[in-house]
């Protein structure tokens, strides 16, 4: 068999996995709606999804293949349950996994980047009169190693690198300065205040004294 020729490009192989499968005898019109509804979704994900659409629990969208089609249930327009479509891509899918796992890569972190449906060459159905053609497709993938963060891990990392970037540009203000330099020293009207406190103190338990006696 002759080499494929991969038509995205831009990809760093160390971290990245490729599957083809060519001449499925699937539709090219049903495997462009499946791929739009699986691409840039993590593994797992997409390969859930599939088994839900074979066990006709959730409908794949048709966007742009969807004249006469009917409306599902959900929140979608018109869908179908391709289900021999989704069986081939699911096979293809597993091979990409096997691909990646072969490289060394994290399976769990991956994240379906491309997947292309593109027409094959259609042989002629054998023996019939009408001279009506096969349904034949090529579809490739490409899985790419993606690091996982949470999102509200990296806002609040985010935030703080901006405040201390702030900290650092904007210099402080005199009076600040001096507030900071003057804590834990006791200014000449400091100590006044604290010597008359002292003496109303002073005062007051005398005059309690007197009381007593």
């Amino acid at each position: 068999m002759a080499r494929y020729n991969y038509a995205t490009k831009g990809i760093s192989v160390e971290h990245a996995a490729k599957a083809v499968g060519i001449s499925l005898p699937i539709s090219r019109k049903t495997s462009v709606e499946v791929c739009a509804f699986i691409r840039n979704k993590s593994l797992d994900k997409a390969k859930a999804l599939l088994q839900a659409v074979i066990d006709k629990k959730i409908a794949v969208p048709f966007k742009r293949y969807n004249r006469d089609v009917g409306h599902k249930k959900g929140r979608i327009a018109a869908g179908r349950y391709p289900q021999k479509t989704c069986k081939e891509i699911f096979k293809l899918l597993e091979s990409v996994e096997a691909n990646a796992q072969f490289k060394g890569l994290n399976t769990a972190n991956l994240v379906i980047k491309s997947i292309i449906a593109n027409a094959a060459s259609r042989p002629w159905h054998y023996g019939r009169q009408r001279r009506r053609k096969m349904k034949r497709t090529n579809i490739e993938i490409v899985v790419e190693e993606r690091a996982v963060k949470e999102k509200k891990e990296e806002k609040v990392e985010k935030k703080e690198a901006k405040k201390k970037e702030k900290l650092e540009l904007t210099p402080a203000k005199p009076k600040e300065q001096a507030k900071f330099a003057g804590k834990g020293k006791k200014t000449p009207e400091k100590e006044k205040k604290s010597e008359k406190k002292k003496t109303k103190e002073e005062k007051s338990k005398k005059i309690k004294e007197e009381i007593k006696k």
